[in-house]
């Protein structure tokens, strides 16, 4: 993904020998449906690169075509894969089945067998591993419940009536496809009222004044924005500020264009499901109101929650070395783990770096910090 492609250019570029594995943009264009949008802005949407040239402009003039706003999905995997081919154009696509801590480094073992060992590991593992389904909803059959992460495409089900679990931009958009390929769809989410994100009618058009509140990183409203993009500064706050600030930066929410989208879809604010059972073929719910759904199935947009643990390649022994709080690995300078030599990059560094991993327009941040953290450490044992 963005992450790893980026530190993958930037290594490079600091005259790092690198080795990539992973199938480019495959989170992006497998699972995530057919149709959506990219809540971040234009200038938060490049993929970081050393030179600052392979940005969606470049892309765009480079490709002969032009890009609508907000930017499709689809065309976002596009250009991740332009920049694939040009920055790190021999991604070995091959399955990493195993990490573990060796003699002279790291120890890894692909898909078919072959092993090799690495100075440093440099994960950038994405959040597929992470997808959140509330208890409510467990054991429960895959053609009843699944999370959004699980689909590319939400046409599969025409002809039923889902229900969509969640309040932000992921479950505000997939009722919005729903409703426009005719399927019969609500909303049911917790928060009492519905938070929108996008362009202030007064903040953003103040000049100077507004480039001093809002940050090109596109993370956060006026003040936060500036904040978190600096993640060094972010990270010297006391947690309990820190937790506080991340949640407002990046509590659920939906872009400001999606609300003509879902315009008469029926949506209950303030509402939790508290019992889900199967009824035939059919998904009865309960919600702590007293009111019940019968539904065919129900869409779990229900975010992701970081738990290190979970990326299958990590061995068991690495993992016990490995300090971590609530999921999240702790990390140092370099976006370095307690493990020395084995860094994160992406959401599981949101925990020690703020809210800005979370999104593209972090991996500059991650890309530079790592380069920055390896180059220092060659230059001490040199």
């Amino acid at each position: 993904g963005p992450y790893g492609l980026s530190a993958a250019a930037y290594l490079r570029a600091s005259g790092v020998e690198v080795r990539v594995f992973g199938e480019p943009m495959s989170f992006w264009q497998n699972q995530m449906p057919v149709g959506m949008c990219l809540r971040s802005n234009w200038v938060a949407s490049h993929i970081a690169d050393p030179r600052q040239e392979l940005t969606l402009d470049t892309y765009c003039r480079e490709n002969g075509n032009h890009l609508s706003k907000p930017i499709p999905l689809d065309r976002f995997v596009d250009y991740g894969k332009w920049y694939q081919r040009k920055a790190v154009p021999d991604v070995d696509t091959r399955h990493v089945r195993s990490v573990e801590v060796g003699s002279r480094g790291f120890r890894l073992v692909l898909a078919d067998g072959e092993e090799f060992t690495a100075q440093r590991v440099v994960i950038a593992g994405g959040i597929s591993a992470f997808a959140a389904r509330p208890a409510e909803f467990a054991n429960l059959p895959s053609a009843l419940v699944s999370h959004t992460s699980e689909h590319n495409d939400l046409r599969k089900f025409l002809g039923q009536q889902v229900v969509v679990i969640g309040g932000g931009q992921s479950a505000l958009e997939s009722a919005a496809l729903f409703r426009e390929a005719g399927i019969s769809v609500e909303v049911i989410a917790r928060t009492p009222t519905l938070n929108w994100v996008g362009l202030h009618p007064r903040l953003h058009h103040l000049g100077a004044i507004s480039k001093m509140l809002y940050s090109t990183r596109d993370v956060g409203p006026a003040g936060i924005s500036r904040l978190v993009s600096a993640p060094h500064l972010f990270r010297r706050f006391p947690r309990i500020f820190q937790e506080r600030t991340a949640y407002r930066a990046i509590r659920p929410a939906g872009a400001s264009w999606l609300r003509s989208r879902i315009e008469g879809v029926p949506i209950s604010l303030g509402r939790k499901v508290v019992s889900a059972v199967e009824t035939g073929s059919q998904l009865r719910l309960r919600l702590d109101d007293g009111t019940e759904r019968v539904v065919d199935h129900a869409l779990l947009a229900t975010g992701f929650r970081v738990d290190v643990s979970k990326y299958p390649f990590l061995s068991q022994t690495l993992l016990h070395q490995l300090k971590t709080i609530d999921g999240y690995p702790v990390l140092g300078r370099g976006l370095e783990s307690s493990t020395a030599g084995l860094h994160f990059l992406g959401k599981p560094a949101a925990w020690s770096f703020g809210p800005l991993l979370g999104f593209v327009s972090g991996a500059e941040f991650a890309s530079t910090e790592l380069v920055r953290s390896i180059s220092r450490n060659n230059r001490s044992n040199n």
